[in-house]
C-alpha cells in the first residue's frame, strides 16, 4: 500500500467517525418538549379563503318631471324629462320630482327646447307624506302671474308630475291652505289632483 492510499484511508476513516459522532449526538441527546403554542400555523391554512367580493350593481332609478316643449308639428306638448333619483339622498320619488319641477329645467334640457310655465319665484314650502295621501304645499308665486293659459299649463305640469311618481292621492295647498280655487280669475281645482282636476 503506497503513501497516497494510506492517506485516503485515513481521510475516509476520519469522515466516518465524524458522521457516526453526529448520529450518536442526535440519538442520545434529550429533545426539547414541543408545546402546542410553539407551533406556528399559517393562518391561510386554517382559515377559509375570503370569498371574492362581488360588486353590487346599483340599478339607476329615475323620476319623470313634466315640462313643456314642441313636437314635430311645432305644437306645445308636455314633455317628460328623466331625472336620476337616489332614494337615500332624495327621499321619495314624488318629493324629488316636485322639487325638480319647481326648480325648472336644467340648461342641457333647455338646449333641447324644454321650458316651463312655473314662475321663477315659486317655492316648495313643504311636502307632507302620509300613509293615505300627500300634501304639496307651495307658495303663492306658483299661482300668481302669467295669465289663465300659463296657470293651466303649470298646474297640469304639477298634476302630471305627481301622478307619474306616486299612486297616493295628492292635494295641492298654497301658503298652507287647500287650493280649491286659485288665480285672479278664480280657477277651480278638483282635489285630489287628477287629469280631470281642471275640467270645470
Amino acid at each position: 500500500m503506497n503513501r497516497n492510499q494510506k492517506l485516503l484511508l485515513i481521510i475516509i476513516g476520519f469522515c466516518m467517525l465524524v458522521v457516526l459522532g453526529v448520529i450518536a449526538f442526535n440519538v442520545f441527546m434529550p429533545k426539547p418538549e414541543i408545546k402546542p403554542d410553539d407551533i406556528e400555523v399559517s393562518q391561510r391554512s386554517v382559515e377559509e379563503e375570503p370569498a371574492e367580493k362581488t360588486e353590487e350593481v346599483k340599478v339607476k332609478e329615475y323620476v319623470n318631471v313634466f315640462f313643456i316643449g314642441k313636437n314635430e308639428h311645432n305644437e306645445e306638448v308636455y314633455k317628460a324629462v328623466k331625472r336620476e333619483y337616489n332614494k337615500e339622498v332624495d327621499g321619495s320619488k314624488v318629493r324629488y320630482a316636485v322639487y325638480s319641477l319647481i326648480g325648472g329645467p336644467k340648461q342641457s334640457e333647455k338646449e333641447h327646447g324644454v321650458y316651463t310655465e312655473v314662475p321663477p319665484y315659486s317655492q316648495v314650502i313643504n311636502i307632507t307624506e302620509k300613509s293615505d295621501k300627500i300634501i304639496v304645499n307651495l307658495n303663492s308665486s306658483f299661482v300668481n302671474g302669467g295669465g289663465a293659459d300659463s296657470l293651466y299649463k303649470r298646474l297640469y305640469q304639477l298634476i302630471k308630475t305627481v301622478k307619474q311618481n306616486t299612486s297616493l292621492p295628492v292635494y295641492l295647498y298654497i301658503d298652507g291652505q287647500r287650493a280649491d280655487v286659485v288665480g285672479g280669475e278664480g280657477l277651480m281645482i278638483t282635489q285630489p289632483l287628477s287629469n280631470s282636476s281642471l275640467e270645470n
